[in-house]
């Protein structure tokens, strides 16, 4: 009996030593987006594109242990590519707690943007990949543009985001509600002009208006309807894929905006 009483003591001991080491051992914080299918970020990344870029443009798709990488490379300056945290997330005074994995910000820029607004992007999700938290991460990326790092692009130029497809903040400058929209449109990089400057719109409107007025300010040019639903139409099957992985990535069916 008491051979039985100490072997049970034992186990016990040995089961309490192992519980409380991996109660103690540190949780494993994640920073990684599950990747889209190979095929479907790239078909993503250059409908960012107007037709006639798409072929000869550089794409690239995310590793989400490294960031970035090149996918094909392109000869006719442009890039594209589909970011999981876009820009738009080291705006405003909100708190960043969390990497969501619902984005799709699918963009490009020309040889001037690549320079310049693209290396936010890719900074990101190179950091982000080597675990850094996404407070921090945000802190980074906020002092890098007040301290001008990130350098305004050197001449005027554009940003297609033409895709029929976008889920990201709707109004990073003042919270991190995040919305899908159906919203093609073209973005002109405005260095520190304003919305008054130009009589602009109300946001997301089919009139021009300026967002992230400074430095990296854009003005963007929304696409009239018939256009849109000749994108929406063009890409339906990309679209249908999206919307079977995630449902707040399926098209938005009123007023252009799921949340």
């Amino acid at each position: 009996m008491e051979k039985v009483l100490m072997f049970v003591l034992a186990v016990w001991i040995s089961v309490a030593f192992v519980t409380t080491v991996f109660a103690q051992a540190p949780r494993k914080v994640t920073n990684k987006i599950e990747p889209l299918p190979r095929d479907l970020e790239i078909q993503l990344a250059l409908s960012a594109l107007p037709q006639h870029l798409r072929d000869n443009a550089t794409v690239y798709v995310l590793n989400p242990d490294k960031g970035f990488e090149v996918a094909r490379k392109g000869t006719n300056g442009f890039h594209t590519f589909v970011a999981r945290t876009g820009d738009d997330a080291f705006r405003g005074s909100w708190p960043l707690t969390v990497y969501r994995d619902d984005q799709l910000y699918p963009v490009s820029f020309d040889s001037a943007g690549v320079k310049a607004q693209m290396r936010v992007f890719f900074d990101a999700a190179e950091m982000q990949a080597k675990g850094t938290p996404p407070g921090e991460l945000k802190r980074i990326i906020k002092d890098r543009f007040k301290t001008g790092y990130y350098k305004a692009p050197e001449r005027a130029g554009v940003s297609y985001m033409l895709s029929p497809v976008l889920r990201t903040y709707w109004n990073p400058e003042e919270s991190d509600g995040v919305v899908t929209m159906n919203y093609p449109h073209v973005m002109y990089y405005a260095p520190n002009v304003s919305n008054e400057d130009i009589g602009g719109g109300k946001l997301g409107g089919m009139y021009p208006f300026v967002i992230f007025q400074g430095p990296h300010g854009y003005f963007i040019q929304p696409i009239d309807l018939t256009e849109r639903a000749a994108i929406n139409k063009e890409y339906e099957e990309m679209l249908a894929r999206l919307c079977k992985i995630k449902e707040v990535w399926c098209l938005p069916k009123e007023n252009g905006l799921t949340y």
